[in-house]
């Protein structure tokens, strides 16, 4: 889905009022205008996982956790497209710190279980689709490594003893799902939230350490703000590597129309076969 065809779904679905600005694309196309903002999903599959965002904010909100609010409970489904409909935070006032993620780590990992179903965290759960919405524009043999890799990881995953008690994640813990506005910050992009092992919310920003550039002094100041280090676990290197195949999958659906996402591709891929920890690893 380009921002075209975002956009053609956001003026047939008629919920923002006046132009609006794109402020993200990904698997949802995110447009803003006025109060509000609107998530188009990238195909109708994701129409489930819609509904259950808005099904967390609610449950957030009654929770008093600092979150993103939804504006309309139920999503549209406007010409094979999910669309859902959110409460514009304020202007940021200062960039999200892994300790801003940390702290409210520490609240989410401290609620109880909702009153509805949150399903396991499936991390690997899109490989397959994101493979399938590459095509031709990835190599058969790094798909088939990739889905091999995945097999591999979801079994041993499924073994793993954790070190806390499973319970509601966020499932991308991530500075970047992290918003600073002036009343401190909150969590935005739900669409993850999950009932699963706590320490999938830790082990993202051990990766951002290890591939993504992110400083030592920062990641102590996470690990300092929630209380633990999950690199002290002995299942980390298992969840760090589930999350690198599901990482490198992410990328390859955008390879067809990005030519640098399909160079960042097969830089993952080849750091994954080559086992080397080191290679940095770059957005795009």
């Amino acid at each position: 889905m380009d921002e075209a065809r975002a956009r053609d779904v956001l003026a047939a679905a008629g919920v923002l009022p006046g132009p609006a600005e794109l402020l993200a694309l990904g698997e949802n196309a995110v447009f803003a205008a006025g109060d509000l903002v609107v998530k188009v999903g990238r195909d109708a599959e994701l129409l489930d996982r819609a509904r259950r965002e808005l099904d967390i904010a609610v449950w957030l909100a009654e929770a008093d956790v600092p979150a993103v609010r939804a504006a309309e409970p139920k999503p549209l489904l406007v010409e094979g497209h999910p669309v859902t409909v959110w409460h514009r935070l304020p202007e940021a006032v200062r960039p999200a710190e892994p300790r801003d993620l940390a702290e409210l780590l520490r609240v989410v990992h401290a609620l109880p279980s909702p009153p509805f179903a949150l399903p396991p965290r499936e991390l690997l759960g899109g490989v397959e689709r994101w493979l399938r919405l590459a095509g031709d524009a990835v190599s058969a043999a790094d798909a088939e490594y990739l889905r091999e890799r995945r097999d591999g990881f979801a079994s041993a995953v499924a073994a793993l003893t954790p070190h806390f008690a499973p319970g509601p994640i966020h499932g991308d813990a991530l500075p970047r799902n992290v918003h600073v506005g002036p009343s401190g910050p909150v969590l935005v992009d739900l669409e993850t939230f999950s009932g699963d092992l706590r320490e999938h919310d830790l082990v993202v920003m051990a990766l951002s350490r290890d591939r993504y550039g992110l400083p030592a002094a920062a990641y102590e100041g996470f690990v300092s703000a929630y209380g633990w280090d999950v690199r002290e676990w002995d299942g980390c290197g298992v969840l760090r590597g589930a999350r690198e195949t599901a990482s490198c999958a992410w990328v390859a659906q955008h390879a067809p129309s990005n030519p640098k996402a399909r160079a960042e591709f097969e830089r993952r891929v080849a750091s994954l076969r080559d086992g080397d920890e080191t290679v940095r690893w770059y957005s795009f």
